[in-house]
């Protein structure tokens, strides 16, 4: 019997101790693969983080008449918080359906509803070239071609038609949980209550992929027949404000209007309210109202002369949160011209000196204010004479005068439009 010797390692040959490491490696691939099977499923690797954009907000859906104007934020975000956002364009879909509970899934409203219009944005070059939240914002390049830019306001117009008042037919979600029945002292409801019907809008932001980022809020409008309109109003002016009137609206009963049959609400409409628009900019209409007023009338305090004013006045009503104008009828306009002297200054005084008189009086407050004229006679005139060519600017006045003669003086205020005002009351000197 021959006994086996074991050699050291350090004694094997060195081809023997390559073999091992081999083996080695090997043993150890094996293990990993193991324990990683023993952790969990094996599968493909998995794609890349998709960056898609946040779902745009300040989501107002605004309707006049028979039309309804959506505005949003473009996203300027990716729902990683990074940024610019991979958004090339956005889309608003609008469907007419009963608010119901649960409500209407995301998919059904994009796959049961209208798309109504889409905005370009400007883009990422390389969608995957982003900047975290708290990172400076020279460190990614800026999104480019056509198109808004992120985080800029965006609109949508949508005009309503007649046929937009059926409601959509959306298959029930069998996942969902069935909505509560309703009933009354009487027992169960034999239908559901009458309801006015109502469209949904909600806009969504598009990689530049296509692929849909999270939806926005939906804002929900009452499709009832709007209020007519109101008359132009009338203009009149003064130093401080414009002051717009007009007769108010005669509340049309719910069979009026041609959009919508009349039994849509359960409940009386709402009285009639007022807004108010600067329309001098056809292009850039400007909303003075910050809600609808009561009164008809309103005050407009920007005064700027020489400058051609437009206002148009629309009626509202509030239904459900939501205001709903009537049509703007054509505007009413006037050029502000200045036709208004300042007042006249008070509390003339004068001081008599050595070969001179010294006057004096309280300054005037208009913005306006070119200056002042001094007016001056030898007593006791009656007529006096302006002395000064041209306005002065401080209230104060020294005239060098022959010595022993009594002179009269009076002073009037002038604007910058040239209007003067009546003369002040008369002081009467003489120079020592």
């Amino acid at each position: 019997m021959i006994d086996r010797v074991c050699v050291p390692d350090k004694e094997k040959p060195r081809s023997t101790q390559r073999t091992q490491s081999v083996v080695f490696s090997a043993i150890v691939a094996i293990s990993a693969a193991v324990s990683a099977g023993a952790c969990g499923k094996s599968g493909p690797p998995l794609p890349p983080l998709v960056k898609l954009p946040v779902a745009p907000v300040d989501v107002v859906a605004a309707r006049r008449g028979d039309t309804v104007d959506v505005s949003f934020t473009v996203p300027a975000a990716n729902t990683d918080g990074t940024r610019p956002a991979n958004v090339a364009k956005a889309d608003v879909y609008a469907i007419t359906a009963p608010v119901t509970v649960p409500p209407l899934s995301d998919a059904n409203l994009l796959k049961y509803g209208t798309k109504i219009g889409t905005v370009e944005v400007k883009a990422p070059r390389d969608p995957n070239l982003t900047a975290d939240a708290d990172d400076p914002s020279d460190e990614v390049d800026a999104p480019e071609g056509p198109g808004l830019d992120q985080g800029a306001v965006a609109r949508v117009n949508e005009p309503l038609t007649p046929a937009m008042q059926k409601p959509v037919t959306v298959p029930a979600d069998k996942h969902a949980p069935a909505p509560p029945v309703a009933a009354s002292s009487e027992g169960p409801l034999l239908g559901p209550p009458l309801a006015m019907p109502v469209r949904t809008y909600v806009a969504v932001g598009l990689s530049t992929r296509g692929r849909k980022g999270p939806l926005s809020k939906r804002v929900v409008v009452p499709l009832v027949p709007p209020p007519p309109a109101p008359s132009a109003p009338t203009i009149k002016y003064d130093e401080t404000a414009v002051s717009l009137t007009w007769p108010p609206v005669v509340t049309a009963s719910q069979s009026d209007g041609d959009l919508l049959p009349s039994r849509t609400l359960a409940a009386p409409r709402p009285p009639i309210t007022y807004n108010v628009y600067d329309a001098s900019n056809p292009g850039a209409v400007i909303k003075l109202t910050d809600k609808p007023v009561d009164a008809t009338t309103y005050s407009d305090k920007r005064i700027t002369w020489g400058e051609k004013r437009c206002y148009t006045v629309v009626a509202a009503q509030t239904i459900d949160g939501t205001t709903i104008e009537s049509e703007a009828p054509p505007p009413r306009c006037d050029t502000l011209v200045d036709t208004f002297p300042p007042a006249v200054p008070k509390n003339l005084n004068s001081i008599s000196g050595e070969g001179a008189i010294n006057l004096i009086w309280e300054p005037n407050s208009e913005p306006d204010l070119a200056g002042y004229i001094i007016l001056r006679g030898v007593d006791p005139a009656q007529t006096l004479e302006p002395i000064t060519p041209s306005p002065i600017v401080e209230p104060s006045f020294r005239d060098n005068v022959q010595p022993g003669i009594a002179y009269v003086y009076a002073v009037r205020a002038v604007d910058k439009a040239g209007n003067a005002s009546e003369p002040s009351a008369r002081v009467v000197d003489t120079a020592r």
